[in-house]
């Protein structure tokens, strides 16, 4: 259903049993998956893809240029994969043709209310970010990661998949996979077992990725000391491999 005090551009592509709600604005060359639920005041500007089953709510702001003063309004793009949640007053922004020219977001993720995700972003799937987080330009999470309310993470930053950091965290450097971290500039405090236990890891592997996180941030070894060793423990645990593949890319090193 879409109210008659919406605005909808002819150009845009609605799918099937999309409610949009009153006063919201749905802009040229966006596209609206099926089932997907928009409440009222929402402002949607295009190119915008947005999949399945998502909700979004009041002045929320998707796919708006980006605060980027390089961009000369080039089209970009931001892509939205299904069953995604954007509470009140998030803010979400098209890529740059510096880098991809594309904001992209997977699948079953919760975006709390006034959090921000920046140009040229890349975030996976069931991430959620907590009230205030905000993520800058060009900065990758991986799936399963927790944003804690008021983190802020510097540009071209990758967290990892499983990783957590508390709130008011200031990510200033690339956060491991399983690493939770906290603090003003962010440290390591270990891993998050609690998460994996959720998630269903075994024992085994929880306990192998303790020994990965002690060999990088508990011995006397450096990164490039710790890697071998993890590529050694990875053999036995495929977990560990995703860990130390992380690591060896990073390109602004990660928190210590």
């Amino acid at each position: 259903m879409i109210d008659s005090q919406a605005i909808v551009h002819p150009d845009a592509s609605i799918g099937e049993n999309v409610t949009i709600g009153p006063f919201s604005y749905i802009g040229p060359g966006v596209s609206i998956g099926d089932d997907t639920w928009v409440s009222a005041n929402v402002v949607i500007k295009g190119p915008t893809s947005i999949g399945k089953g998502n909700k979004i709510f009041q002045f929320a702001s998707i796919g708006e240029e980006c605060q980027d003063k390089k961009f000369a309004g080039e089209q970009t793009r931001l892509e939205i994969g299904d069953n995604n949640v954007f509470r009140e007053c998030c803010t979400v922004h098209r890529g740059t043709v510096q880098d991809q020219g594309l904001t992209k977001i997977g699948s079953g993720n919760l975006f709390m209310a006034y959090t921000h995700v920046a140009h040229d972003c890349v975030v996976g799937d069931n991430v959620i970010m907590a009230n205030n987080a905000s993520i800058a330009g060009h900065v990758h999470v991986g799936d399963n990661a927790i944003l804690g309310g008021m983190t802020g993470v510097h540009q071209f930053v990758k967290i990892g998949a499983h990783a957590f950091t508390a709130g008011c965290s200031l990510v200033l450097q690339d956060v491991p996979p399983y690493v939770m971290a906290s603090g003003q500039s962010a440290v390591p405090r270990g891993i998050n077992s609690e998460g994996l236990k959720r998630r269903g890891f075994s024992k085994e592997a929880i306990a192998a990725i303790r020994k990965a996180y002690k060999l990088l941030y508990r011995s006397s070894l450096t990164t490039a000391e710790a890697l071998p060793q993890l590529r050694e423990l990875a053999e036995r645990f495929p977990e560990v491999a995703f860990m130390a593949d992380f690591v060896e890319q990073s390109s602004r090193g990660i928190v210590r």
